[in-house]
């Protein structure tokens, strides 16, 4: 299972452009909870806690433990606004999560065993076509990555989401198709080789008497 942040929050009193204004003038990012079924709550978080957890990279992927009026309540990120000349955080949306809930996330491919795979061992080369892959996952169980082991393939293979085992309760948003992850391709320079020594061969080999 993902990990789990935690983030701290205060109830924001205002609403409105006046009331945001406010509360970036003392560092603090405003924001709204929602969901669940229940009422939008207006909230403020401290930017410089933000930009902490920004830098650290996969916010919007990672379960939320929300600590507002000293209750916390799971949720996630579903939107970051950012000034356009700083890029800083100017007011962040957050959504409850229910037990019984699913959410689309882009969960992150992880490869292994590059090093011992024989395709890669034989020249080929990694090419990733998704690093990451959007799923639809169960709130309390979003899988931190998905695993693809680089043993089990040869060079010129073809790795597609059907050769990935899925977490439980997971499916991928894209159905209908058995879709393209990665493959192991041979370098220019390998595919040259191979053709000039098939043709030398061609070349080599006698025509059949008539």
């Amino acid at each position: 299972m993902a990990e789990t942040i935690a983030l701290g929050a205060i109830v924001r009193l205002g609403t409105g452009k006046g009331a945001a204004r406010s509360a970036r003038r003392q560092n603090l990012v405003p924001g709204v909870v929602y969901g669940a079924g229940n009422e939008p709550q207006p909230i403020n978080v401290k930017l410089n806690e933000l930009l902490k957890l920004l830098k650290a990279g996969k916010f919007k992927s990672t379960l939320i433990s929300l600590t507002l009026d000293g209750k916390s309540e799971r949720v996630i990120c579903r939107d970051v606004q950012r000034n356009v000349v700083n890029d800083l955080p100017t007011h962040i949306d957050l959504m409850r999560l229910s037990d019984s809930a699913s959410i689309n996330l882009f969960i992150p491919v992880n490869f292994e065993n590059q090093a011992t795979c024989p395709g890669i061992k034989r020249g080929g080369v990694l090419t990733v076509v998704r690093p990451d892959v959007e799923l639809i996952v169960p709130a309390l169980n979003i899988p931190e990555q998905l695993t693809v082991d680089l043993n089990n393939f040869e060079l010129g293979d073809t790795i597609h989401i059907s050769d990935i085992k899925l977490p439980e309760g997971t499916k991928p948003t894209i159905t209908g198709r058995d879709f393209v992850i990665a493959n192991i391709q041979a370098p220019s320079g390998l595919k040259s080789s191979d053709n000039e020594a098939s043709d030398e061969i061609e070349e080599e080999t006698p025509e059949a008497e008539e």
